[in-house]
């Protein structure tokens, strides 16, 4: 006989309304500012006075600071508490906007997207919040809700930008970020309570930070530059070969320090390596297809017979399903997780994102397909999302929770800067010949459907690594001195 469900109580409620919108302004508010730029490179290339090569550093600077600064603020939150980092974490993307909107040097705007990258300890501090502060039946919508935010901020950060330009310059956009930035960080100093320091035993790893650090950082410059150096130049080649070297020499001081900043035993569990391998092919579609769709989007159709000639502004309405996709995907994940498990959303997360760009590989023609596939892969993105941190959550302690999902969200970024170097390298690698000078090369039509066709395979296989990963079993809870069946699978323990 189960057990009848306990009523909320007017401080659970309380919490709930307080905390959580909180957290997922502070979300939105980093994914906002992350993929803003995106669309205006182009013309902030030709406002700086800066070649087209260059101009990507914009985007590998922030990419390469999310990077690194994600697990050392998800253990960090671990261990000196997760409102106190979550803070800093914001305070860097308001330092960020701010140093952006005063500038008009290159130099300093690659600083000021440097900075903006710390707002990405958010996700990983944010679900940790969750986990500590929620009602535990409340906890799986939560996280669902943070998470999918990453995709509703992206979306939304394209259609802002485009409105923004059409009345102002490009520094609106970081005025943007600038306001979004410290409403977050007013939002959370009143509203989340501090937390308790959940890993007192722990201790910090800073030869494991700088090389973490070092690997991340060769890894990234190496991919996100690749297509501009070339991929076999002595550099590309080069920069490989240093990540290898200097992520085999972290894995072998995480396996000797007393207090590792990442317990290679935890990364190594069958929940967490294959969440985070899925995370991994996640990012690479997300990123891969917002840039390849906008482009597409944009592209002049007299020129190439394809094609819409879109503005900024309306390349970014086009995206704008797949952040109202990501927003109807949390409720949804959060149910199917609790009626489910996390395996049935990763498992449709991927395959909606293979049907989304399966059909655009096929059906490109019309506006409408565009929001028809953008809507389907925003549905399976948000559901993807919301289903990776309840996996990890349920294979990790909580002391560990932090730098669990930091490590996911890391992955998450490595994929994105792949998707993106490779859906550049199909795009470039084969162009329309034009009979004007043109000051960009515009790809040819069957390039734009290899992209689409590569990204339906990533995604695919996305989907196809949950059943990599044992069913999460519930575990029993003692009431009354009965036995009862915990189904909250963000808690459970998804594999040894």
């Amino acid at each position: 006989m189960s057990e009848a469900p306990q009523p909320t109580t007017a401080a659970e409620k309380q919490s709930n309304a307080r905390v959580l919108p909180a957290l997922i302004l502070a979300m939105l508010s980093f994914s906002v500012v992350q993929t803003a730029v995106v669309p205006i490179l182009p013309s902030l290339a030709k406002e700086l006075d800066v070649s087209g090569s260059n101009i990507t550093w914009l985007m590998t600077a922030n990419l390469l600071s999310a990077a690194v600064l994600t697990p050392l603020l998800g253990r960090f939150g671990d261990l000196r508490g997760r409102k106190p980092m979550l803070l800093i974490s914001l305070a860097g993307l308001v330092a960020g906007s701010a140093l952006a909107v005063c500038t008009h040097s290159f130099t300093w705007l690659i600083v000021a997207r440097v900075l903006q990258g710390a707002g990405g300890g958010v996700m990983p501090l944010a679900i940790s919040i969750v986990r500590d502060e929620l009602p535990k039946q409340k906890v799986t919508g939560g996280v669902a809700a943070i998470s999918a935010s990453m995709g509703v901020g992206s979306g939304l950060g394209l259609v802002a930008t485009g409105l923004l330009l059409e009345h102002w310059n490009y520094k609106s956009i970081f005025w943007m970020g600038l306001a979004f930035g410290l409403l977050a960080v007013a939002l959370v100093a009143f509203r989340v309570p501090t937390d308790p320091v959940t890993d007192k035993e722990g201790g910090a790893d800073p030869l494991g930070a700088i090389t973490l650090a070092g690997w991340l950082s060769a890894l990234l410059v190496a991919v996100s530059q690749g297509n501009h150096w070339g991929w076999t130049s002595t550099k590309t080649l080069g920069l490989f070969a240093v990540a290898a070297v200097v992520a085999l020499i972290w894995g072998v001081i995480e396996t000797k320090v007393a207090h590792p900043l990442v317990d290679l035993k935890m990364m190594g569990r069958p929940a967490v390596a294959f969440t985070n391998l899925a995370g991994l092919l996640i990012g690479f579609g997300m990123y891969g297809s917002f840039m390849v769709i906008s482009n597409f989007a944009q592209t002049p159709e007299k020129l190439a017979h394809y094609g819409f000639t879109a503005s900024v502004l309306h390349a970014g309405v086009m995206l704008l399903p797949s952040a109202i996709g990501s927003m109807i995907a949390a409720p949804i994940g959060a149910l199917l997780i609790a009626r489910r498990g996390p395996r049935l959303p990763l498992v449709l997360g991927g395959v909606l994102g293979a049907i989304a760009m399966a059909y655009l590989a096929l059906r490109h023609s019309a506006e409408g397909d565009i929001y028809t596939a953008s809507a389907i892969f925003g549905l399976g993105i948000g559901l993807a999302f919301a289903a990776m941190p309840a996996f990890i959550n349920g294979a990790v302690p909580v002391e560990q929770s932090g730098i669990a999902n930091g490590m996911n969200s890391v992955l998450r970024t490595v994929g994105g800067a792949i998707g993106t170097a490779v859906m550049t390298a199909i795009l470039t690698g084969d162009t329309i010949k034009l009979p004007i000078k043109m000051p960009i090369l515009l790809p040819t039509l069957d390039a734009y459907k290899h992209a689409f066709w590569v990204t339906a395979v990533v995604c695919i296989i996305a989907g196809a690594v949950p059943f990599l990963i044992r069913t999460a079993k519930p575990t029993a809870t003692v009431v009354g001195g009965a036995a009862r069946q915990d189904s909250s699978p963000q808690l459970a323990k998804t594999d040894a």
